[in-house]
């Protein structure tokens, strides 16, 4: 395979390569796996423009080739990053099994993003696994990435997906693709891990004030600086549980490797979003006890951001025991940060302004009886945001009705007018989520029929879904009943 580009068709790529300044430790220089008979799906042209990338030139050949690992970009120097983590709460080994970074592009604004390719075949920490991955999957990432970046959370995102011409096999034979995917960088809580495990102090070291630079320059210079970026860390996290929390978004396995310093959501495998609302939602069919349900989300950020503080320790103090006291202090502080975030955002949810003691107890009330009654989650606030209060049994309930007359009394104790109100429920309330049978529809179609009509549709209504347009409508009926439970795996 040609493993160079024709420089004729200038795509725009702008490598930098900083990671690799970083000791060998921290990575392997390593080149994609060529593929069969590469062929472009789908690409993200919003992105690619924002990036600086020519879109001609990526649908091109060529371009095709890049994305498919096939050939290497001018100016990019393939590596897998090394990492650690816990996985379901125990420690292990890990790295880029399945994924190569192919640099960092800068874009004509000057920030920085990873150029990863997802599937490119397998590297020094592949662990016995084949290095590829399948096209249901990689669309699937693809859909829910770009539907969370349309609903204002922070994300990795995709920019295409192509597929191999390759079969790969899994419990059956399924067609291949690649990702590619856009991060503000990889650098994962068990990046940290890693390096505390297994590396010096120095080398921790380096990867701290790396990450400093790239992420929290506003306190790279800070004489405290290592504490300031255990509480930058936390207090982004804070933000992004918060956020999900705020739209039904079930992880599914937020182990420390999934835990991006940055900030973003990264690594969409078992996720799903919630449609009837009960904090003991679990779609992980490998997730048997609920580690990761929707309701312990906090905690397990809060259990994660312990494991990143534990290997900060050697940085944050001299002295151990006064640097473990510094940690827990911050660590401790995670839940009255992030409940403050989620409080406010239902606030937000439901037109509340400013701040009132009863608040809290009008939201616990509201989620009480939207769990008792089975009620939709994303749909209840849809139509107390729109005032079409029907089709759910919670709305004819008489519990509904005292619980409303409470909210409405509240909206009374501030100065913003009711058309105020109604807005800001308006941006804080999606009309559609990507619901999981419409996700699964369109996986369908595109695997099973190479039909990616349904998948573009899809992609178009959640690229705004705070619009309420007319269009949207149909994405927001629930799927029919069931009696098996929505169940997602692993493998992306």
């Amino acid at each position: 395979m040609d493993r160079n580009i024709d420089n004729r068709i200038n795509m725009g790529w702008n490598f930098d390569n900083s990671y690799i300044h970083l000791p060998e430790k921290f990575y392997a220089k390593q080149n994609p796996t060529p593929v069969a008979s590469p062929k472009l799906i789908i690409l993200n042209k919003t992105l690619a423009e924002s990036l600086g990338l020519d879109i001609h030139g990526l649908q091109s050949r060529d371009g095709t080739a890049i994305l498919a690992g096939n050939s290497i970009p001018e100016g990019a120097l393939p590596i897998a990053q090394a990492y650690a983590g816990h996985q379901f709460g125990h420690f292990t080994m890990l790295g880029d099994g399945r994924a190569l970074l192919l640099g960092e592009q800068i874009t004509p604004q000057g920030e920085r993003f990873d150029i990863q390719l997802k599937g490119s075949g397998r590297t020094p920490y592949s662990r016995g696994g084949d290095g590829r991955a399948a096209l249901g999957p990689m669309l699937r990432e693809y859909i829910i990435s770009e539907a969370m970046n349309g609903l204002g959370i922070p994300t990795t995102r995709s920019l295409a997906v192509v597929t191999t011409g390759e079969s790969i096999i899994r419990e059956t034979v399924l067609p291949g693709a690649i990702l590619t995917r856009i991060a503000a960088s990889h650098i994962r809580v068990g990046t940290f891990q890693y390096i505390s495990a297994y590396g010096r102090v120095e080398e921790l070291r380096l990867l701290a004030e790396y990450t400093l630079q790239r992420h929290f320059p506003n306190v790279a210079a800070d004489e405290n600086r290592y504490f300031r970026l255990l509480q930058e860390v936390i207090k982004m996290q804070a933000e992004l549980i918060a956020r999900w929390q705020l739209v039904g978004f079930v992880h599914g396995v937020m182990n420390t490797d999934n835990m991006a310093i940055s900030g973003e959501s990264i690594d969409f495998g078992p996720c799903a979003f919630m449609d009837t609302y009960d904090p003991a939602t679990v779609f992980s069919s490998i997730d048997h006890y609920g580690r990761y349900a929707y309701g312990n989300q906090p905690k397990i950020a809060a259990w994660n951001l312990a494991r990143f503080a534990e290997a900060l320790l050697p940085l944050i103090h001299s002295d151990q025991d006064e640097a473990l006291r510094i940690a827990n202090e911050e660590i401790l502080g995670f839940d009255t940060i992030y409940y403050g975030l989620w409080l406010n955002g239902m606030r937000a949810k439901l037109g509340i302004f400013n701040e009132k003691t009863e608040d809290e107890s009008i939201i616990t009330e509201l989620l009480s009886i939207m769990q008792k009654y089975d009620a939709d989650f994303t749909n209840t606030f849809r139509g107390l945001t729109i005032d079409e209060l029907c089709g759910m049994e919670l709305f004819d309930t008489s519990e509904f009705a005292q619980w409303k007359e409470k909210w409405k009394t509240r909206l009374t104790k501030q100065q913003e007018s009711k058309e105020e109100s109604k807005q800001l429920m308006r941006d804080n309330n999606p009309a559609i989520i990507p619901r999981n049978h419409r996700v699964e529809e369109a996986l369908d179609a595109a695997v099973k029929q190479e039909d990616y009509s349904l998948m573009e549709k899809l992609l178009e209504v959640l690229s705004n879904p705070y619009a309420y347009s007319v269009e949207q409508d149909e994405y927001s009926t629930l799927p029919p009943p069931s009696t098996r439970p929505y169940r997602t795996f692993c493998g992306t």
